[in-house]
């Protein structure tokens, strides 16, 4: 029998994990048996924003359960949203969702998958971006390899998990609060810490990533020893400006404003563009540059990539002036 594309899940019970953080548990609305999943993978759920209009809002799936032989074939979901006060609406909608109610989701997909390699494993968690590496750390333990984990919050009332995680991990988990320490985690420090051979899987806001990357590259660190998954969508950067956005095929010329992205703008106006992520890290809304200059802002695209500056990631990237022609 084949795997639907969609599902429809039904709320088995909603807990409340910090002031701004939600555990959701899901079953099939059927009853049946739910399609597995792989540590990293997560869900698409089909949301109501504010204004009504409805998107797709994705969640990472959370496994505790690391029970050796074969993995169980799931018959519950369970993810974690963190409220986004300043958000189009998204995580409010799935905020209002309550014990007993039905929503949409696509079939697990994973963009964020845990290798198979030599050495540690080393799991480094901004906020909510925990909940992809939880699932790691809970198929690492099953499998029997090294891993710990990193956990970086701003305040303990801000950081889901810890008591599941201090039982999971023992002494491999390490927590920065930076309430505490006065300062963000140290990312050099943290790259120092670790062994010839780990791997480093990343998952939180960009600040977090990039410091990683930069902290990883500076040390002649290979581009495979750092893998990461951005959480959060991109903010728009101070300075960012309106500009003519051109469609060469149809002609048609659109303006994108300082606060929304060249993807938004096209699907308000009604144009079905491919895309998943959001985030300028799966790759899969890129298009061909006719003219402009390219604001690279994606973790997508390599240095020869940019530099030549015919694609773009429209889900986060810009232009460098006050026109840009796409091949659309």
């Amino acid at each position: 029998m084949s795997t639907p594309a969609h599902l429809r899940l039904t709320v088995q019970s909603v807990e409340e994990l910090a002031p701004d953080i939600r555990k959701l548990v899901l079953i099939a609305a059927d009853g049946q048996a739910l399609p597995e999943f792989a540590a990293g993978a997560h869900l698409r759920f089909q949301v109501r924003l504010h204004k009504g209009e409805p998107d797709w809002r994705q969640y990472s799936l959370i496994d505790f359960a690391p029970s050796p032989g074969p993995v169980p074939i799931p018959y519950t979901y369970t993810i974690a949203v963190r409220l986004e006060h300043e958000g189009r609406g998204g995580s409010g909608f799935m905020h209002g969702l309550r014990a007993g109610d039905t929503v949409t989701a696509e079939v697990p997909h994973n963009d964020f998958p845990l290798g198979d390699h030599d050495g540690g494993t080393v799991l480094v968690a901004g906020g909510i971006g925990v909940t992809p590496l939880i699932s790691m750390a809970t198929e690492r333990q099953r499998q029997g390899r090294p891993v710990r984990m990193v956990y970086a919050g701003r305040a303990p009332d801000q950081m889901a998990f810890v008591p599941e995680l201090r039982a999971l991990l023992g002494d491999d988990l390490a927590l920065h609060i930076d309430q505490e320490a006065g300062a963000p985690l140290n990312a050099s420090t943290l790259v120092d810490g670790c062994h010839p051979a780990d791997v480093l899987y990343v998952c939180g806001p960009q600040p977090l990533l990039d410091a990683v990357l930069a902290a990883a590259a500076s040390r002649g660190w290979p581009p495979e020893r750092v893998r990461f998954e951005i959480f959060t969508a991109k903010a728009p950067q101070l300075g960012d400006q309106a500009f003519e956005l051109v469609l060469q095929r149809s002609g048609q010329s659109l303006r994108v404003p300082a606060d929304r992205t060249i993807l938004d703008c096209l699907e308000e106006h009604g144009h079905d563009v491919l895309s998943d992520c959001r985030r300028g890290e799966c790759g899969v809304c890129t298009v061909d540059v006719i003219e402009g200059e390219p604001d690279h802002r994606d973790q997508v695209l390599t240095g020869a990539e940019k530099a030549g500056g015919k694609v773009i990631q429209i889900c986060v990237s810009r232009v460098k002036g006050q026109r840009l022609v796409l091949d659309l």
